[in-house]
């Protein structure tokens, strides 16, 4: 291509704008440059705003996602943010200038004076650029790159029936809506260059495809994120353990004890207070709720269901006295000598037989309910309501 191409790219008169990714950010200003150009120039700089023509075949662009940051993943929103940078490169022959006579190898244009893939994000809610203006960068033979960075938060559907110990699959689907898969596709590749790893949500893969059955040229970057677990552990089952053991330990204070009474309502009202912060800080959804939710809820039955069954045998047993023996509530003189050791006695024995019975029942059933919770926990499965833009006959993918 002539030399007067290049010098017009160059210092070409901007005088609109469009915007390259859909989101906020990268909005380029109208700049008033002269017109240093014929009646002809117009003309020839419309043609290199449009796709280049690659024949029958579509215009290859290749397309490499570089993750550099996660910073942020919130399960009670269920979004994520992190940061990219895109390295766009295609060629463009009608770029090319003869290097023979311009022995310069590469020139640097703005953005918005040649044509450059115009994305959006599926999932974004936000999009912010780095840079506001990009440079693209032209070869002697037309090879245009493109570098951009963005920052994103996008929505991601968590898997977290495992929660904390839940993993789950995060997409980034970047779409070229103004084209169509027979003027441009893309060659995808994803690089993982997070270095640091202090964080709650780790990247353990990164993969890169294009989604199938595309009506629009597009790829897409996933990310694994695995949650390393040890904040929610530390902060909701070590309390929650905590207390039902406690509880285990408080039925082997005597059922005559003042001080039964007042520490199993004590632990009740405290796993109360727990459960209800337990409740807002763990998410919920639809469909396939994390197994702690009901895993905690159980815990609060059988904390319920002991304190219940120490007040009810507590009243039907005889008040202690203060020398240690049981004092008939009817008789305020003293009390008679019990029956001898080995005799069946009053209703106070069969009180405290039901209440030995009941302990004995209450540690199984908590031993029971620890191991069915670790088997659902390793076998249990749940399949997610599919979404209203899916579920047939009702819905489906919009055809673009």
């Amino acid at each position: 291509m002539a030399p007067w191409l290049l010098l017009h790219l160059t210092l070409l008169w901007i005088g609109t704008t469009r915007p390259l990714v859909q989101g906020r950010g990268l909005h380029a200003q109208s700049v008033a440059r002269p017109s240093l150009f014929g009646l002809d120039w117009p003309q020839k700089a419309q043609e290199t705003m449009q796709i280049p023509d690659n024949g029958s075949a579509p215009l290859l662009v290749n397309a490499q996602a570089f993750v550099s940051n996660v910073f942020n993943v919130d399960i009670m929103r269920y979004t994520l943010s992190s940061v990219l940078l895109l390295r766009l490169s295609w060629l463009d022959p009608r770029l090319a200038w003869n290097a023979s006579a311009h022995p310069r190898r590469a020139a640097t244009l703005p953005w918005d004076s040649l044509w450059t893939p115009q994305l959006s994000i599926r999932e974004a809610l936000w999009v912010d650029w780095r840079e506001q203006s990009p440079g693209a960068r032209v070869e002697q033979d037309g090879r245009v790159e493109l570098h951009l960075v963005l920052t994103t938060e996008t929505s991601c559907n968590f898997e977290l029936l495992r929660f904390p110990w839940d993993q789950s699959d995060c997409s980034l689907s970047f779409y070229a809506l103004s084209n169509t898969v027979m003027e441009l596709e893309f060659q995808a590749q994803a690089v993982n260059e997070i270095v640091g790893v202090k964080r709650e949500y780790v990247v353990r893969d990164l993969k890169i495809q294009g989604p199938p059955h595309k009506l629009v040229p597009c790829f897409q970057v996933t990310l694994r994120l695995q949650n390393t677990a040890l904040k929610a552990v530390m902060a909701l089952l070590v309390p929650g353990e905590v207390l039902l053991w406690a509880d285990v330990c408080g039925g082997l204070l005597p059922l005559r004890a003042v001080e039964r009474i007042a520490y199993k309502v004590t632990l009740l009202l405290g796993y109360l207070v727990f459960h209800s912060s337990l409740v807002q800080a763990l998410p919920s959804s639809s469909s396939c709720n994390p197994l702690l939710i009901h895993y905690f809820t159980v815990l609060l039955l059988l904390l319920f269901l002991s304190t219940v069954e120490t007040v009810l045998l507590a009243r039907s047993s005889p008040s202690p006295a203060p020398g240690g023996e049981p004092r008939d509530p009817g008789n305020p003189g003293p009390t008679p000598a019990g029956p001898p050791r080995g005799v069946k006695g009053s209703g106070r024995s069969w009180a405290e037989a039901v209440d030995h019975i009941f302990f004995r029942v209450y540690v199984a059933g908590v031993v029971c309910s620890q191991f069915v919770f670790a088997g659902l926990w390793m076998w249990a499965t749940c399949k997610s309501d599919p979404a209203p833009g899916e579920a047939a006959p009702h819905g489906g993918r919009p055809q673009l």
